[in-house]
């Protein structure tokens, strides 16, 4: 064999086996809704995907596409993995009101811990109790992000500083408390907030401190209230999911990679990264002399006061969906004071 056909023999087969290993490479899409640079998506996502392609072995390529790139809003990204639209998304649950009962216990005041603690026991709470909800998706974690607190252009020290206060709320559940907290609560998607500061359209805004940077919340607003003791004010839960069809078609050794990156590590991993998150941006508030202040242990008792009858009103609602909303608040509560050693 001369050396030309040598090659050629060669150049065929190394054709040959990189048509075989093309056609064994599968692509997903994974859609969401903030910015690359924020914080899940720079820090929880992408290194999700970088993990989970390099231990399949160059058999799946995963494409982020950010701040609703693909189209549609936030509150669309569940039909959008449902019907097959995306393979993956990753959004906030409480955007589709009413649609997942269950994981609402967690969205109650006075409940959470931090980020990591509470997203380990929101996972094992929905690995109990939110299965049925999720159907038609194999789901990665569910996650949670660190204490939400009040940013506001005017100072909150009090409880009666937020009677008619306009203020962002992120779910129904939130924007109860908050109405009850006397404020007028005006429900939007995260990444709508900027504009909303902007305009005038509130006057104050409810996240935690780790999507202030991406949403520039302290260039905004110079004021933020969180409060004492170990349980936030609220949070809010989150979901990163896959359609269930696209799971099915994968390879049998590729869905064994996608399932040892699901589950509670991952959901600890993302609470983890809010956390880092949270650092992050209560720095920048500080670097820009803004007034942050922790309400006092009687001050803040006044607000589990108020908020306290959104707890039992969650739970008599529910009660109508065939729910124990009892029992699940102690669940919630239980699994929240042993993940976070209290």
């Amino acid at each position: 064999m001369t050396i030309f056909r040598k090659l050629l023999t060669a150049a065929v087969a190394l054709g040959a086996m990189t048509v075989v290993s093309h056609a064994q490479e599968v692509t997903l899409r994974v859609h969401q809704m903030l910015p690359p640079q924020a914080t899940i998506p720079a820090k929880a996502i992408l290194p999700w995907i970088e993990k989970v392609q390099k231990e399949a072995g160059g058999k799946l390529k995963i494409e982020k596409y950010d701040a609703m790139a693909l189209g549609g809003t936030p509150p669309q990204l569940i039909d959008q993995v449902n019907d097959g639209f995306v393979d993956l998304i990753w959004t906030v649950i409480g955007y589709t009101p009413g649609r997942f009962p269950a994981t609402e216990a967690f969205e109650l005041p006075f409940i959470m811990t931090n980020g990591e603690q509470t997203s380990r026991a929101f996972q094992l709470y929905c690995e109990k109790h939110c299965v049925d909800e999720f159907k038609g998706m194999k789901v990665i974690a569910w996650h949670t992000h660190g204490p939400g607190l009040i940013h506001s252009k005017n100072p909150v020290t009090k409880l009666e500083d937020m009677k008619g206060l306009k203020i962002r709320g992120g779910s129904r559940v939130i924007n109860q408390m908050l109405e009850k907290l006397g404020s007028t609560p005006v429900g939007m998607p995260v990444p709508a907030t900027t504009d909303a500061l902007s305009k005038g359209v509130i006057d104050a805004t409810t996240v935690p401190w780790e999507v202030t940077p991406s949403l520039k919340i302290s260039e905004l607003v110079h004021n933020h209230t969180g409060f004492s003791g170990k349980n936030g004010l609220y949070t809010q839960t989150f979901v990163f999911a896959m359609n269930q069809a696209s799971y099915d078609k994968l390879p049998d050794d590729v869905k064994k990679v996608i399932d040892a990156n699901s589950g509670l590590d991952t959901a600890a991993f993302f609470g983890r990264v809010m956390d880092e998150g949270d650092q992050i941006g209560l720095k920048i508030a500080q670097d820009r002399k803004n007034n942050i202040m922790t309400l006092d242990e009687a001050e803040t008792q006044r607000w589990k006061d108020a908020a306290a009858p959104v707890v039992d009103a969650w739970i008599q609602e529910v009660a109508g969906k065939g729910l124990d909303g009892k029992a699940l608040v102690e669940e919630a509560r239980a699994l929240i004071a042993k993940e976070s050693g209290m």
